[in-house]
């Protein structure tokens, strides 16, 4: 799979301070994370034992909407803060259902770009990219997708489980403004974002300063400030619900578990 990071460059990996891509992959049971990663993620289950259900729920949300996505007729895909591939992925998911889907991924990791050098496979009808940039950088991600997407018809922009690690209102609101603006109509924006709103206070404001003593901040956001950032949009049923509510597997596979709950607002809206 060609992969692009607008001036050809590899950084070596930091394994000194942990990565939110491979934090994630820790929760996911994967083994593409350092120690440092994984010390983190204890830190955090000790605050929170549901961490990891957030994880699988943010990740069975993606599957669920790409499925729903591609049986509505798209056939672009931007994925902005990929993280390390885990199968399925969300090109294997789309291009299941319209094998010329044509998908670009982005995030700022090189272990991620390392593992989608090794891993990620498409289609021969259908096209995959990856581009190596910070979200914050939009228009460069926009820049070097557009090598492969045409940003004239309907796409499907995904930020998941990205903006919580976006801690400056302004950088957000930017981020998700250029989304929005680049959306041609019939165009999705697809979101997910971890909340506070079902934690004390005091166990919130003890997790952000053990996060922020490794240099990995985050904005755990309300449910009104999260809906904001679809301001413009269509909501698709059924809304911004937490992500095991979002269109749920008739198996029950994605169920609450007992009295835990992803702590986690997801939603996917149209440009009319």
């Amino acid at each position: 799979m060609p992969t692009s990071d607008g001036n050809g460059a590899r950084p070596e990996i930091d394994v000194t301070k942990p990565h939110p891509a491979r934090v994630y992959d820790w929760m996911l049971g994967g083994k593409d994370n350092y120690l440092v990663d994984e010390e983190l993620a204890r830190q955090m289950l000790a605050f929170d034992p549901s961490i990891p259900l957030m994880a699988r729920a943010n990740r069975a949300f993606m599957h669920r909407s790409t499925r729903w996505l591609a049986e509505q007729g798209v056939r672009q895909f931007l994925d902005i803060g990929t993280g390390i591939p885990t199968e399925p992925n969300l090109h294997q998911i789309a291009q299941s259902v319209a094998p010329d889907a044509r998908i670009v991924y982005c995030d700022n990791d090189p272990i991620v770009l390392a593992h989608a050098d090794a891993l990620m496979r498409g289609t021969a009808e259908g096209a995959l990219e990856f581009v190596r940039a910070d979200a914050r950088e939009i228009d460069t991600v926009f820049h070097e997708a557009a090598k492969t997407l045409d940003f004239d018809r309907p796409m499907a922009v995904s930020l998941i489980a990205l903006l919580h690690f976006v801690t400056d209102e302004g950088d957000a609101d930017h981020l998700v403004n250029r989304v929005k603006e680049i959306l041609s109509p019939g165009s999705y924006l697809v979101l997910s974002h971890v909340t506070a709103d079902f934690h004390a206070e005091e166990d919130v404001r003890r997790a952000k300063e053990v996060a922020k003593s490794r240099g990995y901040n985050a904005a755990l956001r309300t449910r009104d400030r999260i809906e904001r950032f679809f301001d413009g949009l269509g909501l698709v049923d059924p809304g911004l619900v937490l992500a095991e509510d979002w269109h749920p597997e008739p198996d029950g596979t994605n169920a609450h578990r007992g009295n835990l709950n992803s702590s986690t607002y997801v939603g996917v809206a149209r440009r009319a």
